[in-house]
């Protein structure tokens, strides 16, 4: 069985910048967004490769994830077909323990920026770094599948000023 160990924080300044190695554009389109039963998307990469994944949170910081690969065209034309989707850029980063990305979201959910570690076991410890802010993990509100569905330009200023994003 797959799983995803993962954490993840707000971004706090540009330090992060420095350990970009790489960046990919991700277009994300949700066909389930129900956070009791599987999340289902696909994900087109750079508009090259694309991806379907299942995914279901088993307890805090662990989900079931499981990904295949797809044709580019099938993933296109469920992008077009979603009402709940996402425009992303992740940059890939040198940066350890752990392996480091950082999402920086586009149109309505401009000028989010997340940072996430895969973490190898749920007690790996890492040191977090000093360009990332509050720790967000479980918070389903900032998921990417709840991103898709409630844009942070449909947020009110209460919940914008909340995760400093006024």
């Amino acid at each position: 069985m797959a799983f995803e160990i993962e954490r993840r924080f707000m971004i706090q300044g540009e330090g992060w910048k420095v350990f970009a190695k790489e960046m990919q554009k991700f277009h994300q389109a949700y066909l389930s967004t129900n956070f009791d039963e599987w999340i289902i998307r696909t994900r087109i990469i750079n508009n090259k490769k694309s991806e379907l994944t299942f995914k279901k949170s088993s307890e805090l910081m662990i989900s079931h994830e499981f990904e295949y690969p797809i044709p580019l065209q099938d993933a296109l034309c469920l992008w077009d077909l979603s009402t709940k989707k996402l425009i992303k850029h992740r940059y890939i980063l040198d940066f350890r323990p752990g392996d480091w990305v950082v999402d920086c979201f586009m149109g309505d959910n401009y000028p989010l920026a997340l940072a996430e570690v895969e973490l190898s076991s749920k007690t790996e410890v890492i040191e977090k770094p000093s360009w990332c802010g509050e720790e967000i993990t479980g918070i389903k509100k900032l998921s990417n599948a709840s991103l898709a569905q409630i844009p942070i330009s449909d947020w009110s200023p209460k919940e914008l000023q909340y995760f400093n994003l006024k």
